[in-house]
């Protein structure tokens, strides 16, 4: 028989304790109520050199540091019941750092790509890149393929790492394979709607995601998923990346628990 521990978990605004069972078993937690829990979660990974410098460290080890993190939210996400991670990794406009910080940024990258692939096999995780992997050498783009043909059956957390991501190039790229089709004849003008473009983004296939992070303090959408975060509820912290930790990623979701989406309606 499987032991099984009844605990109070989550506060809800209204004061009262939410029910929650935890089935332990070959030493995992399976929660079997993620009532409120966000389907996806998006996380803009801010704060890195802000942490590296208080601490009198170099920015790239602010990226070492916050590289390490995301292995630990990601299983964190999971044991919450949050079923898809988008994490904001690299943008179109980070080229714009100095170079030795982008060199860096790029080996530490190659670094970690090589190590998911024994991550996702370990946690069962699917992974998938979004963004323009062209701009990136041929070494990188061939450590992305692997990684996410060797994760694609995988049937635990759903991770997407956005490399070289800007979501007005992703829209930009997408409006062109629309215009394509139609210019083919594969696709009527007026069979375009909102689906159609959906289909036609990085993100394809993917739900929109019902919670958006950002750490450090920053306040801004920074080019990520305009689209996709239209509905999405958006929490704001000042703890920098390398220092947020699941108490705060429980932090987060509880306050998207306290929301009322109504999706335009009353």
């Amino acid at each position: 028989m499987v032991p099984v521990v009844k605990i109070n978990y989550w506060h809800n605004g209204t004061g009262k304790s939410l029910s929650l069972n935890i089935y332990i078993k070959w030493g995992i937690k399976m929660a079997d109520d993620t009532r409120g829990v966000p389907c996806h979660v998006a996380i803009i990974l801010d704060g890195n050199g802000r942490w590296a410098k208080k601490k009198l460290l170099p920015r790239n080890a602010g990226h070492a540091a916050g590289s390490k993190n995301v292995e630990k939210i990601c299983a964190a996400a999971w044991d919450m019941g949050i079923k898809y991670i988008t994490m904001y990794a690299f943008s179109t406009e980070n080229w714009a750092r100095p170079k030795d910080e982008v060199d860096a940024l790029m080996k530490l990258l190659g670094s970690y790509l090589k190590d998911c692939i024994n991550t996702s096999k370990k946690n069962n995780m699917q992974v998938r890149v979004i963004g323009d992997i062209s701009r990136l050498d041929a070494r990188l783009q061939a450590r992305i393929k692997e990684l996410e043909e060797v994760s694609a059956s995988n049937t635990g957390l759903h991770f997407q790492v956005a490399l070289n991501y800007g979501s007005r190039d992703e829209i930009k790229r997408g409006i062109r394979k629309i215009v394509q089709e139609v210019q083919d004849g594969r696709l009527c003008i007026e069979d375009i709607d909102e689906d159609i473009i959906s289909s036609h983004l990085d993100t394809y296939g993917i739900p929109d995601p019902d919670l958006m992070i950002r750490t450090s303090g920053e306040q801004r959408l920074s080019n990520y998923l305009l689209w996709q975060l239209a509905y999405s509820e958006f929490y704001f912290t000042d703890v920098l990346w390398p220092d947020f930790d699941k108490k705060e990623l429980e932090k987060a979701v509880e306050f998207y628990r306290s929301r009322n989406r109504r999706f335009g309606g009353i």
